[in-house]
């Protein structure tokens, strides 16, 4: 399994949650806390955005382990974004390594991680493709399980060019949950599926943590108090803000030892975040097999 954040809200710098903070990113990628196996060290992706240049993002990977990457610790140092996405990659046995199957994947205006894995994948794969419009289908360029699940993701959004508010990114991310599960049972899966994903046009933000038998824990997601994020003293924190100036992180693990600044996501709930950085976050069914 992988480990990933995403912040939006007011711009900071990628370092201030990549490098910087006690249990950053890329302390992550050798010394994971909430994984049984603390290495992830199959590569690496960010995503970032610069409104004022494009609707859509800038994305940089690397299937170099994100702890000795310099270019990664350098551009992190010198972007600022008020929304963005990063991600360390722990490749599920028999998947290659490639820049194409690094996260997060990009297409347009949005932006797509997955912490997790859907089982018997294989066995749905010639179904899911087929089920795909031409334009999206021609799109996938790596063998993911994760792209695969971004490309149903786009596939219920349809043609909608237009800009779409959170809830319509959440329905879109449960329809595509939901699809994946009706495959999987129809096939005859009976593994459980881990689908921690998360989605971003830039400006709402949407994860979810699920995994399809609910006697099973899900792998760990939090999200931050809304506040400002700053780098003082040698010290990262969290300050309380409903300012201008301030966000909110979603993280697989907590970034630092404060606890109180972060809500770990509770198994099988989507958190929504609006483009004006209110949190919404709601119960999802166990829709295997339904």
């Amino acid at each position: 399994m992988c480990r990933f954040l995403g912040y939006t809200g007011s711009e900071i710098l990628l370092a201030d949650l990549i490098s910087r903070p006690p249990n950053s990113l890329i302390r992550q990628s050798y010394k994971a806390k909430e994984r049984s196996e603390p290495l992830n060290g199959d590569g690496f992706g960010v995503g970032w955005y610069s409104p004022e240049i494009s609707d859509e993002p800038g994305v940089f990977t690397s299937i170099t382990p994100a702890w000795n990457n310099r270019n990664l610790l350098n551009l992190a140092g010198h972007i600022k974004s008020p929304c963005f996405f990063a991600h360390i990659r722990a490749a599920s046995p028999g998947t290659a390594v490639s820049e194409f199957n690094c996260h997060p994947f990009c297409r347009g205006r949005y932006l797509w991680m997955h912490n997790g894995t859907i089982e018997g994948f294989s066995s749905i794969k010639r179904r899911l493709r087929h089920s795909l419009t031409d334009e999206i289908y021609q799109s996938i360029e790596g063998t993911t399980d994760s792209e695969h699940a971004f490309a149903v993701f786009l596939n219920f959004l349809g043609r909608h060019t237009g800009k779409l508010e959170a809830v319509d990114l959440a329905s879109g991310l449960v329809k595509t949950i939901r699809q994946l599960e009706e495959w999987a049972h129809e096939a005859g899966i009976k593994k459980p599926s881990i689908y921690n994903f998360a989605v971003t046009d830039g400006e709402s933000l949407v994860t979810v943590r699920y995994v399809s038998n609910p006697q099973i824990e899900p792998i760990s997601l939090y999200y931050s108090t809304r506040g400002k994020y700053r780098y003082f003293g040698g010290r990262f924190e969290i300050v309380e803000s409903d300012s201008e100036q301030s966000g909110i992180i979603i993280a697989s693990e907590r970034l630092t030892d404060d606890r109180t600044s972060w809500t770990r996501v509770a198994p099988n709930h989507v958190v929504i975040v609006n483009s004006k950085l209110d949190v919404t976050v709601q119960l999802l069914p166990n829709i295997r097999g339904s």
